[in-house]
């Protein structure tokens, strides 16, 4: 190809050079975000009243699936301080998924979700606190054992690599105030309900004692029986024979 009167093989050289250089680096941006997609799955909260101190709340969670082989079986959410597990109970979940209080939060789950398929799930929340914002650590878990924590908190102005679901809220309404919590349905059984006492080692073991001793001492039982019973029936035999062979002397007139 010609080149243009005005142009010299140095400016040629020159353009070329800087076209191959701006394909580079769209190529290497091309690279970059490719390999920041699976790192930009995280869980995330959203509530349907966002405002401090706000009674009987709605937080919707949602755990973006980041596994390529395996689906989500379970999560586990640390609630912020001025929550008492206590206070959430379930809401609308994915089926067969049930909902347990712990000391410090709450787990979800049940059978596995589809490879690729969200965990999505409700919780209903009696109040949320008076605070600025509020943090709920996520720690999800895999049908193959893969576990993901996002339970890193916002400090010095950087974002963290693996952010806990962060809920920002509004000031608190004029006259609003906190409410007590619920106490804990460990310290406080439901009315009319008997607690069961809890099995030590200990406990267990005697128990266990006592039944290998009524086992045996049935046996033993059973074996006396046994040896009284034969008695007597060798007695009886001997009688019977003795009673025949008199009766029989006496009718030969021996």
């Amino acid at each position: 190809m010609s080149l243009p009167r005005n142009v010299s093989p140095s400016t040629k050289h020159r353009r070329i050079g800087c076209r191959r250089i701006g394909l580079t680096g769209a190529a290497a941006l091309t690279a970059v975000l490719a390999l920041a997609g699976p790192a930009s799955a995280h869980s995330e909260v959203e509530a349907d009243k966002p405002q401090a101190l706000a009674e009987n709340v709605t937080l919707t969670f949602v755990s973006e699936a980041e596994s390529a082989s395996a689906g989500f079986r379970e999560v586990r959410v640390v609630l912020p301080e001025g929550i008492a597990p206590a206070d959430v109970s379930l809401g609308k979940a994915p089926k067969g998924w049930s909902f347990k209080v712990t000391e410090d939060g709450y787990v979800v789950g049940g059978p596995a979700l589809k490879t690729g398929v969200d965990a999505e799930y409700e919780v209903e929340i009696r109040q949320l606190p008076d605070a600025k914002e509020v943090a709920f650590k996520t720690v999800e878990t895999y049908s193959d054992g893969e576990v993901s924590r996002w339970i890193e908190l916002p400090g010095n102005g950087e974002e963290a690599e693996q952010p806990a679901p962060l809920l920002k809220l509004k000031a608190a309404a004029p006259g609003a105030t906190p409410i007590a919590p619920s106490p804990s349905p460990s310290a406080s059984p439901t009315a009319g309900s008997t607690p069961s006492a809890a099995v030590t080692p200990s406990d267990a073991t005697a128990t266990a004692t006592a039944a290998e001793a009524g086992a045996k001492k049935d046996d033993d039982g059973s074996s006396t029986g046994l040896v009284v019973g034969g008695a007597v029936a060798a007695v009886l035999v001997l009688g019977g024979g003795a009673w025949w062979l008199t009766k029989r002397r006496a009718s030969t007139g021996g």
